[in-house]
């Protein structure tokens, strides 16, 4: 439950944080206006596009620390080197005057596929400055022909862009540095703290005595787990910025540290924790009593101090630490295993309790080992890659394709918008070059919400001018509450940071500058201007890029559940891990790129497309993301159990045979199902309902007939029998059972704790997986409804047509 405290102290941070950033972003606007409106006439003369030096400011002082403003030093420095050096070159062969229209946009569109070229090994901020400095020089140099210094004039657009960074830089130290290494140990502590808390919330809802009581916690750190999220967001985006503060002690060990990856070991038992008590049928526990209630109350009591190491990322102190062993030993004497489902989640919630301390036998770098793996980059082994041999870097289709894009969008822009208006033509090619994405994106989205932003701003700065002409210092403090309001303009849903950044560029370059003609005929100019540029791009993407992401979304919601089918299939107690683990990998990176793609599908246009259904793609994403998780606590306890099996007496692989085989039947009923759904998500609408004969629309009884199979002897190709699934859980506890009988008691009481700990909480995981399994069989029941609205779906029917139509 949300409190108005709560809320109070959301607000007041909100406040602070804008309030911060807007301060850092109106110095850094303000000592450039000083030194390009009262500087000395000489400096002046060296700063002579003091529009870029603005729009450099606005492209890194927002949100920045002390380590973001060093990196961008050296992006823009590696930004100049690429487009100002060759710039020289090309204007000192070709000679401004002979420039024209076409030949300008051919130029900057030349140059930008170079610097797009490079793909990630290039940071995007280097690629934004270089793609508006190309704009920049190739532009006003045929706008002033002749007149144009090869040399000295991309020198003057480097040192406009030198004079936006240094005002970053010291905008960055007044009054005290912003540091990304305090940033991280503040989050750090308050995420160690959210931990905590919730740690505390789970116990008490672990040990209540009704039902309300302990929903009541739950709900509570579910609220918990949510701030915990945007505070690990925050470390995880500090991170690189950390590095570049400590740059001389990267000598040192500590200095590598992740403090990100480090700080997820306590998220991911927490988790589970919390699943293990969503999944408990009612309270009181059965399995709780009163000596290991009083372990568990003992334990919560000193829970700050067993995460507090894991606050200081920033020092050599991030280790596991060691809790007070007796309270977590007595959470390891539980001897025998449970025999039904339904009692597993007690238990699972022992083993994440034993997780979170470290207590599990295998070493405790395990489970950082674990989260370490997990976010690592998948190795994608179908990008097509040749070698150039003089400069021996890979290229891609991938990479060469998006700096087509890019270099094709910037200089149809230009093209365009020096057809338009020759004067201002550069400013339908600048939107273009510094809101350049990496990623993919929601194209009608972002070009609208930079169309609202462009043009709130001039009518701002338009304003402006008009209430103070004559004052140009209140013209410049005119700009505080606008840096303000864009502050929380970029942090909304409606806007964002395309919105927001859009905006405030809008109002300093009338409000900040002087000198550019009539203000209300200039944001006239500069609005069509950008809509050309925006258009411009518009028309590339959809060109190049015609698949809706409603479609990607659907091909990736087939790819993810086939590496979700992998995964399932590679859980096995005698082969180990290893396997399991390289599947989650891969597994986790389709779930992202799904989530993203969702993401863009919900805000795109329909035009007269069939809607987005968004929340049955969110139950699929939701019930993929948990099976994902299952299977990380699967892999942990496999590992577990693989330690412990050579302190056994006999062979591993013979002790778990019968288990064996109730997983390789859980993995054939659970896989083939995930086969089908998958295969259902891969035909279009209505494709195979069209094909099918009248006769197959009897229950599948053709259907049966065509795969060779009777109707008593069928193994369901779609559809989970529940029942059946019990049954080989139930199969699954009873030889746990055997297996931990057959520890002699000469082995130790914690040992034989653990196997159960561990055995049981694979059991949970493969029952939970179950579970979400047939979530997913009706979410995609519902999906495939939802596009074949007029027809009755069965979806055991069209996987037996798919079939037949395959053979």
């Amino acid at each position: 439950m949300v409190t108005s405290q709560d809320q109070t102290n959301r607000a007041r941070a909100l406040w602070l944080t804008c309030l911060a950033s807007a301060f850092r972003t109106a110095l850094a606007c303000t000592i450039v206006a000083i030194t390009t409106l009262y500087g000395p006439p000489s400096l002046r003369h060296q700063v002579a596009f003091p529009a870029f030096s603005y729009v450099t400011v606005i492209l890194i002082a927002p949100d920045a620390t002390v380590g973001d403003t060093f990196r961008a030093v050296w992006l823009a420095l590696y930004a100049t080197i690429l487009s100002i050096g060759p710039a020289v070159l090309s204007l000192w062969l070709i000679g401004p005057a002979q420039l024209s229209s076409r030949t300008t946009a051919l130029a900057v569109g030349l140059a930008a596929f170079v610097v797009v070229l490079p793909g990630e090994a290039t940071h995007l901020v280097s690629k934004r400055i270089a793609l508006g400095q190309i704009v920049i020089v190739y532009v006003i140099a045929f706008i002033n022909g002749g007149s144009t210094e090869a040399i000295m004039h991309p020198v003057h657009v480097a040192e406009s862009t030198a004079l936006g960074v240094l005002a970053c830089v010291l905008a960055l130290l007044v009054p005290f540095p912003r540091l990304a290494c305090r940033e991280v140990k503040q989050n750090s502590k308050l995420l160690v703290e959210n931990a905590s808390e919730r740690l505390k919330l789970f116990v008490k809802a672990f040990c209540a005595e009704e039902n309300a009581s302990a929903l009541a916690s739950i709900s509570q750190a579910k609220s918990l787990a949510s701030k915990a999220t945007k505070l690990f967001q925050t470390i995880k985006r500090h991170q690189e910025s950390m590095q570049w503060e400590r740059l001389p002690l990267n000598f040192l060990k500590h200095s590598n540290v992740n403090p990100g990856d480090r700080l997820q070991s306590l998220q991911l038992p927490l988790r589970g924790m919390e699943m293990a008590l969503s999944s408990t049928p009612s309270f009181p526990i059965g399995a709780v009593d009163i000596e290991l209630k009083s372990a568990l109350l003992k334990l919560e009591e000193n829970n700050h101090m067993m995460c507090l190491n894991k606050s200081m990322p920033c020092d050599n102190s991030i280790t596991v630490p060691e809790s007070n062993a007796e309270n977590v030993g007595c959470l390891q004497t539980l001897q025998t295993i449970p025999q039904t489902h339904q009692d597993l989640p007690p238990f699972f919630f022992l083993f994440c309790i034993n997780l979170l301390h470290g207590k599990l036998s295998a070493t405790s770098s395990i489970q950082e080992k674990l989260v370490l793996h997990q976010n690592k980059g998948a190795i994608t082994s179908s990008k097509q890659s040749v070698i150039w041999s003089s400069l021996s870097m890979k290229v891609s289709a991938k990479r060469v394709m998006a700096a087509f894009k890019c270099s094709l969008s910037l200089g149809l822009a230009v093209f365009f918008g020096l057809i338009f208006s020759k004067e201002n033509g550069f400013w339908s090619g600048l939107p273009v070059a510094i809101s350049f994405a990496s990623a993919r994106e929601p194209t009608f989205k972002v070009a609208n919400l930079k169309a609202q932003g462009t043009v709130l701003g001039t009518v701002y700065g338009v304003l402006g001018c008009f209430l103070f002409q004559r004052f140009l210092p209140i013209r410049l403090l005119s700009l505080i509450p606008w840096f303000i309001f864009t502050s929380f303009l970029q942090r909304s849903k409606m806007y964002g940071q395309a919105g927001g950044i859009s905006a405030v560029i809008g109002a300093v370059l009338i409000l900040g500058r002087t000198n550019f003609g009539d203000p209300s005929e200039f944001a006239i100019a500069r609005i069509t201007e950008t809509f050309i540029g925006l258009s411009s791009s518009i028309v590339v993407e959809l060109l190049f890029q015609p698949a809706r992401a409603s479609t990607l979304a659907k091909t990736q919601l087939s790819r993810t559940l086939g590496a979700l089918h992998e995964c399932i299939n590679s859980v096995s107690l005698q082969s180990g891990k290893i396997q399991l683990e390289d599947n989650q990998k891969r597994l986790k990176i389709h779930i992202e790129e799904l989530g993203k793609l969702i993401g863009e599908a919900d805000v795109e246009p329909n035009f007269w497309f069939l809607p987005f259904h968004s929340a049955c793609y969110g139950k699929l994403l939701s019930s993929i993301s948990k099976m994902m998780e299952l299977l990380v606590f699967s892999a942990h306890a496999i590992g577990v159990l693989e330690q412990h099996s050579q302190g056994l007496e006999g062979s591993w692989k013979g002790i778990v045979r019968t288990m064996e085989c109730d997983l390789e039947l859980f993995k054939k009923m659970v896989g083939s199902l995930i086969n089908c759904v998958k295969e259902i998500t891969l035909i279009k609408s209505g494709t195979v309902l069209e094909k099918a004969g009248p006769d197959d629309q009897e229950n599948g009884k053709s259907c049966d007939l065509e795969l060779g199979k009777s109707q008593t002897l069928k193994i369901r190709v779609c559809g989970l029998e529940i029942e059946e699934m019990d049954k080989t859980v139930s199969s699954y506890l009873l030889h746990s059972k055997e297996v931990v009988d057959k520890i002699h008691c000469h082995q130790s009481e914690e040992l034989k704790g653990q196997m159960v700990l561990c055995l049981s909480a694979l059991g949970f995981c493969i029952s939970g997986l179950v579970r979400e399994t047939t979530e997913i069989e009706e979410g995609i029941k519902e999906l495939v409804q939802w596009e074949n609205s007029s027809s009755h779906i069965n979806l055991y029917d069209i996987s037996c047509k798919i079939h037949a139509l395959q053979k």
